[in-house]
């Protein structure tokens, strides 16, 4: 259910959106409310997310309005995970998953509206449907990393496999994924996160056994060597993993574009050269470099530094 306008901007900052984007967000719900085929749509992608709740991979296939909508149609899913809110915290209780876990959790809509903000200078989602994974119960932010219920690929389980570790293809894993604006890498904070992650899904899953942490990431690219000290944070963070075989390498220039200047379309030749990152990003790329997706895993049981 859609909060009125009253109560819309209490729900939107414990969610952590903006403050600038509030009143923005308050005043489209009325255009919102009064268009029936957005309130259609609004209802179906509602239904959408929190069909098969908590199922891994479930739910159904989320629509957007079309282009021509401008600001409703940027910001037109944070009004269907408003609407799907009640839903998933009930689910988070009925699993007796601690509120803070469930707040933190839920405000990276707000972070990403952050993200697009400063990427594109107004109010939105620059890849909506992301958010599905927080509000369907499959992804929870501990500590500095998020873990994300999954399943191991065959390319991921068969490397898990040939390691000699005892997850394979279709078993349990936990994708990890590393969000902006909340500190540094450090290994500290990434240690406590994966100690938090083993007791969190051993004790609100216990039906799912988590033996494997995985992460799909340019932060994984071997090149990075390269371009870093080996104390940095970036480096340390890539010792954690074993390298998959049998992944084809494809170009992901946009990717650390995207999550280190924050605008995956920024032209190359004017990137900033303010911290080392932004100058080993900047200068392969001008010197006709690409940078690569790393696909990484390590068992939970241990995290290696």
């Amino acid at each position: 259910m859609l909060p009125d306008a009253d109560d819309l901007p209490e729900v939107l900052l414990d969610l952590a959106v903006p403050h600038e984007d509030i009143n923005p967000l308050v005043a489209l719900r009325g255009r919102l409310w009064a268009d029936p085929e957005a309130r259609w749509l609004l209802d179906r992608c509602v239904a959408a997310v929190v069909r098969d709740l908590g199922t891994v991979g479930g739910g159904g296939r989320l629509r957007a309005l079309s282009e021509g909508c401008g600001e409703l149609g940027r910001c037109f899913y944070v009004y269907v995970y408003v609407a799907a809110l009640d839903h998933v915290r009930a689910y988070h209780r009925d699993r007796g998953i601690p509120a803070d876990v469930s707040r933190r959790t839920l405000a990276d809509l707000g972070r990403h509206m952050a993200v697009h903000r400063r990427a594109r200078g107004s109010g939105g989602l620059l890849v909506p449907e992301w958010h599905a994974l927080h509000f369907r119960g499959e992804l929870y932010q501990l500590g500095r990393l998020q873990f994300q219920r999954a399943v191991l690929g065959e390319r991921m389980g068969g490397a898990t496999a040939a390691a000699g570790h005892p997850a394979g293809p279709g078993d349990p894993c936990l994708n990890l994924h590393i969000t902006d604006f909340r500190g540094p890498l450090t290994p500290e904070a990434c240690d406590r996160s994966t100690a938090l992650a083993r007791e969190f899904f051993a004790r609100h899953f216990p039906e799912e056994r988590y033996e494997t942490a995985v992460c799909h990431s340019w932060l994984l690219d071997p090149q990075l060597r390269d371009h870093l000290p080996a104390d940095s944070n970036i480096v340390r963070f890539q010792r954690r993993f074993r390298l998959a075989d049998g992944y084809e390498p494809q170009p992901a220039d946009d990717d650390p574009v995207a999550f280190v200047f924050g605008d995956r379309d920024l032209p190359v030749s004017g990137l900033p050269r303010r911290t080392r990152v932004e100058r080993a990003v900047g200068d392969h790329l001008r010197a006709g470099g690409h940078w690569y997706g790393g696909h990484g895993w390590f068992p939970l049981g241990a995290a290696r530094r």
